[in-house]
């Protein structure tokens, strides 16, 4: 007798030995990306702020960079500096995230001995956690990763000559990123007093920098037969000389509920961006972008994830996120997008 009879399987199910329908314990199936596949905390930094909307000041960078001494007149004095000030507004908006549990299939469940996987809290939890990194990568993509998002962009164009605006495309092996790009950051840096320090790649052109000639002749020597040289994002951080190299890799799916799946790369996968910002807020810091964020309930929680029951008679119980943000542009002069990179 076993479970090729009914007699067997009712045994060994009386005996606990054998439990239908019962998922497997060493395994689930869920679409998490890796959490380095994000990048919108990785280029602009987070300012946690008390109020949902404020001002900010933004003091004159054309005073600031002025030579304001003067020669001291015999018997008298100069004239006081003045250094202009303005102020900017940011508005954090609340967004939310709510996922139900249905109580009287997790009591089923729960009977049945399911597998420690199984514990839907937990399981919504790190969904809402996942999402909302989907949601700030959106948003960021939205506000600075696109065409016209910044005073400064040029788009990559097959010509050897480019014109005003215009740069040759990546992936032709005539053009020189690593020069190129050292003559942008000399730009900016005689515009504002600061040099890039981050830059932010889409996808392929990350994948064109590193097959391209200028970046391989550059790294060739530094391997051997065992660990051959790679091309990886810290070594172009090293080539370009600035501090943080991200790549644009996190994915989603832009169909509606119900439509066929639209998988595509939250960031244009072709365009890169080039920016100062700081690595903390600063008053004596200038950044390109902040990533304003509000703990809306007040207990430091800028990310609250809450859990309460449904209404009588549902059986249900919900976990809640919450989270509110502003990704605001606060200087045009530290920033550079360039599309159509390769």
């Amino acid at each position: 007798m076993g479970r090729s009879t009914t007699a067997g399987i009712q045994a060994e199910i009386a005996k606990g030995v054998f439990r239908p329908h019962t998922a497997l314990t060493n395994m689930a199936l869920a679409y998490y990306q890796n959490a380095s596949n994000y990048f919108a905390k990785a280029i602009f930094p987070t300012c946690p702020v008390s109020l949902s909307s404020d001002n900010y000041y933004i003091f004159s960078r054309e005073d600031l960079l002025r030579d304001n001494w003067q020669r001291k007149p015999a018997y008298g004095k100069v004239s006081p500096t003045v250094v202009g000030e303005a102020t900017e507004t940011y508005v954090c908006h609340v967004d939310q995230m709510i996922m139900g549990i249905d109580q009287i299939r997790q009591t089923d469940l729960t009977r049945r001995q399911g597998p420690s996987v199984i514990q839907p809290k937990q399981q919504r939890t790190r969904t809402i956690a996942e999402q909302a990194n989907i949601h700030q990568d959106r948003l960021f993509a939205e506000k600075y990763f696109k065409a016209g998002a910044w005073k400064n962009e040029k788009e990559g164009v097959d010509s050897t000559a480019p014109s005003t605006g215009q740069f040759i495309k990546f992936s032709n092996d005539n053009s020189d990123p690593i020069a190129f790009v050292d003559n942008e950051k000399t730009e900016m840096n005689q515009i504002s007093g600061r040099t890039p320090n981050r830059m932010a790649l889409g996808i392929n052109v990350f994948n064109s920098l590193k097959v391209h000639p200028a970046v391989l002749e550059r790294v060739k020597y530094g391997g051997s037969t065992a660990n051959p040289a790679s091309v990886t994002e810290n070594v172009l951080a090293q080539l370009f000389e600035v501090e943080k190299v991200a790549v644009m890799k996190s994915i989603m799916n832009k169909a509606d509920m119900g439509a066929d799946e639209d998988m595509q790369y939250i960031g244009d996968p072709n365009a890169f961006l080039l920016a100062y910002a700081t690595n903390t807020p600063s008053i004596d810091e200038p950044s390109a972008g902040y990533i304003f964020t509000w703990d809306m309930l007040g207990n430091g929680q800028m990310l609250p994830i809450l859990n309460y029951l449904g209404e009588n008679g549902t059986h249900t119980e919900y976990i809640e996120g919450l989270m509110a943000t502003d990704m605001k542009k606060t200087s045009d002069d530290l920033a550079r997008f360039y599309k159509a990179a390769v």
